[in-house]
């Protein structure tokens, strides 16, 4: 190993710790607390160690929202695995983003709700939020109906995936009634 993909490799790793330390700093203690002077401290690493990775808390956050976009896609391709018809798909596709919102608020969170910086939608989209995009779409698409677009379709019917993941984690919505409430959006929405 050379000495140049050695230091590629070190620069890799620093770099995922201070993803993962992040990550464990706002599920213990909420975003707010995850600052670059505790980040620094936790990681033990000087701050323009730290600086040298990300331009910041925004950037930091964006690397989470990029990590969180992969698992949610490899949940929701697994969830959909294991089905055997195109309702019974979208049906785990929707138990498995409402479990993976549920599951991890602070990633969803950076996802989501935060700056990260990442943009959507557009070319500048990195590719694990394109991928979880398309995760969606490989399922959905199959029930959009006649004369919608397969994307459009993926894009209302994620909209109110996450308005229930939103709304139920809020206090809004009963909790209890969050199965229902999935069976609800599929029957009406999913034309299998």
């Amino acid at each position: 190993m050379s000495v140049q993909e050695r230091k590629q490799r070190e620069r890799a790793e620093r770099e995922r710790l201070i993803v993962a330390t992040a990550r464990e700093l706002a599920e213990q203690q909420g975003w707010d607390a995850v600052t670059t002077r505790l980040l620094a401290e936790r990681i033990e690493y000087s701050q323009p160690v730290l600086y040298s990775h990300f331009r910041g808390k925004r950037e930091i956050i964006g690397a989470v929202a990029l990590q969180g976009a992969t698992e949610m896609a490899a949940a929701v391709r697994a969830a959909t695995a294991a089905a055997d018809n195109p309702r019974a798909r979208v049906h785990a596709l929707a138990r498995a983003y409402l479990d993976f919102a549920e599951r991890n608020p602070v990633v969803y969170d950076a996802m989501f709700q935060l700056d990260g910086g990442l943009a959507f939608a557009n070319e500048d989209t990195p590719e694990p939020l394109k991928d979880a995009f398309a995760a969606l779409l490989e399922t959905l698409g199959e029930v959009a109906g006649d004369g919608v677009h397969p994307g459009l379709f993926t894009e209302v019917f994620w909209a109110s995936l996450h308005g229930l993941a939103t709304l139920t984690r809020a206090g809004r919505l009963p909790p209890e009634e969050s199965e229902r409430r999935a069976e609800l959006l599929v029957d009406r929405l999913a034309v299998a």
